[in-house]
């Protein structure tokens, strides 16, 4: 048998050296792809912990009420209320703010929950009476004459929580706005009175079912 050339030793040794460096390289590449898996299982891990509690508040707070433009109702026992016209009893008044504040204070619970409106036996219920509406002057000009008048407008409410009358309640909500003196109150007056009575139906919205 002959022994090989010192060539062939040569070439042994070269290719060795080679199938070695090619297993290195495999095996960095192996422990970098596994390190990169772990990391992102760590990751993913790492989030959802974190949106754990989250998830948790959210069954919590679905489970107990629906809350929208921030009235909190248990609609599983609330389902209904009734909104009664409220008459002009104010010493003086202006005929259009009574549909004007009528209509607005419907829009507010009807835009703005579930509850379904009803003429009578309503779960919740609202009623009441304009019962103030004037103006007063309000700022002082440097001439001493008054440059602001201040439109003012009450409205006394009672509400009656018919599945839970510790909630029920009598009280007066009143709203105001100003307008120059050097105007005439016919000219400004419905957009005013509009305003006002945005203002106290939102109160009385807040009053009544913001607040469970």
């Amino acid at each position: 048998m002959t022994a090989p050339s010192t060539a062939d030793s040569s070439n042994m040794v070269w290719m060795r050296k080679k199938s070695e460096k090619v297993k290195s390289m495999k095996q960095r590449m192996i422990n970098k792809i596994s390190q990169a898996c772990a990391d992102t299982r760590q990751r993913r891990t790492l989030l959802c912990l974190s949106l754990f509690p989250l998830f948790i508040l959210l069954l919590i707070s679905c489970s107990v009420s629906y809350s929208f433009n921030g009235a909190s109702i248990d609609y599983s026992k609330t389902k209904t209320i009734q909104i009664a016209d409220f008459p002009l009893r104010a010493a003086y008044n202006w005929a259009p703010m009574g549909p004007m504040f009528n209509n607005e204070l419907r829009s507010q619970f009807t835009d703005h929950t579930r509850l379904q409106l009803v003429r009578r036996n309503g779960d919740l219920k609202l009623e009441g009476e304009i019962t103030r509406y004037d103006q007063r002057n309000k700022g002082v000009s440097s001439e001493g004459h008054s440059s602001m008048v201040e439109l003012s407008m009450t409205v006394n409410v009672r509400f009656t929580n018919n599945i839970k009358h510790s909630d029920d309640f009598e009280q007066q909500f009143t709203a105001t706005s100003s307008y120059e003196s050097t105007q005439s109150l016919s000219s400004v007056q419905d957009a005013l009175v509009e305003e006002m009575v945005k203002n106290i139906c939102e109160q009385i919205f807040n009053a009544a079912v913001a607040n469970w």
